[in-house]
């Protein structure tokens, strides 16, 4: 029984002084009960809008559909009305978004936000809900957040609050579950879990699943149907099996052969040390134990930490999520309150005033997980990458900070003509060169790369894992590299460093850990990233 039947779509974005963009063109295939069909392709290939679509969410009446037709049970979609897509949106149609910390509402706790659809569609009372919403987290691998429920997004990790993303959206049990890189942000022994839990309840409630990914692995495992989009095109569908096993087009060849590879080029000597941490610690208030007790349940989310980077070199830091890794992050940056040694360029930062530090800041930049919600919507590219340089070098005049704003763009692999646009008109891959590019117009000593291609499909990732191993190579930058992706991780990294729970559990070099792990985490995280997803050859039993 066919459950969604797409015809012809086409999405076209229209801007002032800018040329009409056709994101979407002629779009078809359908969707039947229980199936899971795959949207694969490059970023900008269309993916994600044609599943927005669906939905109406895209940002009307700049978008629009010159053709097209969206039938769920028959029920025409395109350009309905805003009550009838609300009847349907997160009842009979969930859908889990790409970037979590723009999806939920910052101001709600996450009790308050996956209840929301238990309260509107079911009318359900609170602690209905509220019971429901604690077996929901514990489904999707989050058996802590019971403890957390009246937490904000912005005190979740990014795992986490994928987590509470893939909650809501299964709320309801819908009949059609759209799932736009529904992994991207967990860490691989989770990502494992959320595939066979996702399967799950799609046999249980013969839920249909529109899959967006870039992980080919999964999509071999999930999916039974495959659409390959390429500029907004279709360029080849079919079967699963037979189009990852037999690809016609040269462009599907692509997206399969490609994959994270190599090793980063050995640091310059002499080797000297740029960034060192002894003993530091972050901790973050709990709530009380319960009204008669005076204790608090105290999370330490870095514990004792302490490591050496040298100038020109790549530490990775992998672990799962809620290890303390991007918190870790933020410390050395002084972004959280910490206790412990941070030296960065023979000052120590945590001896430093404001205003001293703000001297320092140009040296040691950042680029976040989620490159939508760290780029100002109100600011054009230009705005945006050139704002470190109105702050830091006052100096300079109008004409030499576009000059130097065009530059940047072309060492990250963006035309000039993109500094005149916004973030919203950009893909995830886009957007995260856009913030590469942010960071280094500064000329950086230090950049610390926070899960900067978890978001990204496999082609990407390669094309950003040169850009940055050449970037490292021309200005002899060091990296912090954060990542649940262990091949990434592998192909950026001279040492790892192995994090649970706030401690290190496990550091060396890169081969070394990989080849020789010796602590059981460790070995469990590189099985779950090298055995388990990307198994893509059926097992003989």
């Amino acid at each position: 029984m066919t459950l969604l039947r797409i015809e012809n779509l086409s999405v076209h974005f229209k801007n002032h002084h800018q040329p009409t963009m056709e994101a979407v063109k002629d779009v078809s295939f359908q969707l039947d009960q229980g199936e899971t069909l795959a949207l694969v392709g490059e970023s900008g290939s269309g993916k994600s809008v044609t599943a927005l679509s669906i939905l109406g969410l895209l940002p009307y009446p700049m978008a629009f559909h010159p053709t097209g037709s969206v039938l769920f049970h028959g029920q025409e979609l395109l350009n309905a009305s805003e009550s009838s897509l609300r009847a349907v949106r997160g009842h009979d149609i969930g859908m889990i978004f790409q970037e979590p910390m723009t999806a939920l509402n910052p101001l709600h706790t996450i009790e308050q936000q996956i209840a929301e659809p238990l309260l509107i569609h079911k009318n359900m009372t609170k602690s209905q809900a509220k019971e429901r919403v604690i077996d929901l987290l514990h489904l999707v691998g989050f058996p802590d957040g019971v403890n957390r429920l009246q937490a904000y997004p912005h005190q979740l990790s990014g795992g986490q609050r994928q987590r509470v993303m893939i909650a809501m959206a299964l709320a309801c049990e819908p009949q059609l579950l759209i799932a736009d890189e529904p992994t991207t942000a967990l860490d691989v022994t989770i990502q494992a879990s959320i595939i066979e839990l996702i399967s799950s309840l799609q046999k249980q409630f013969k839920m249909a699943l529109l899959l967006i990914s870039h992980d080919l692995g999964m999509v071999r495992k999930m999916a039974q149907k495959i659409v390959v989009l390429q500029e907004g095109k279709i360029v080849e569908k079919g079967l699963t099996q037979k189009v990852l096993s037999q690809p016609r087009h040269p462009y599907t060849k692509h997206l399969i052969a490609s994959e994270p590879s190599g090793h980063p080029s050995p640091p310059v000597s002499p080797r000297a040390t740029l960034l060192e941490t002894k003993d530091l610690n972050v901790t973050f208030k709990g709530q009380k134990k319960s009204w008669v007790s005076r204790g608090s349940l105290d999370v330490h989310a870095v514990d004792g930490i302490s490591f050496s980077l040298a100038a020109g070199e790549t530490l990775g830091i992998v672990g799962e999520s809620g290890s303390g890794k991007s918190t870790l992050a933020y410390a050395i940056l002084k972004l959280v309150e910490s206790k412990g040694y941070i030296q960065f360029c023979c000052n120590n930062l945590q001896e430093l005033s404001r205003s001293t530090l703000r001297i320092l800041r140009p040296q040691m930049q950042i680029i976040f997980q989620d490159p939508f919600s760290s780029l100002n919507p109100r600011l054009s590219i230009n705005q945006i990458i050139a704002e470190g340089l109105e702050i830091h070098q006052k100096h300079l005049d109008a004409k030499t900070r576009d000059h130097m704003v065009q530059t940047i763009l072309k060492e990250v692999g963006l035309p000039t003509a993109a500094r005149h646009r916004y973030p919203h008109e950009f893909s995830g891959g886009q957007r995260q060169r856009i913030a590469i590019a942010r960071a280094l117009i500064l000329k950086p000593k230090l950049l610390i790369l926070d899960e900067p291609t978890s978001a990204l499909d496999r082609s990407i990732q390669a094309e950003v894992i040169t850009l940055l191993r050449d970037l490292q190579a021309r200005y002899h930058l060091a990296y912090i590299f954060i990542s649940h992706d262990l091949k990434v991780v592998r192909a950026m990294s001279h040492r790892i460093m192995v994090m649970k729970e706030g401690h290190i559990i496990e550091e060396g070099l890169t081969e070394k850990i990989f080849t020789k792990p010796k602590n059981e985490y460790t070995k469990s995280l590189i099985r779950a990233s090298f055995d388990n997803l990307p198994s893509t050859p059926k097992r003989k039993k």
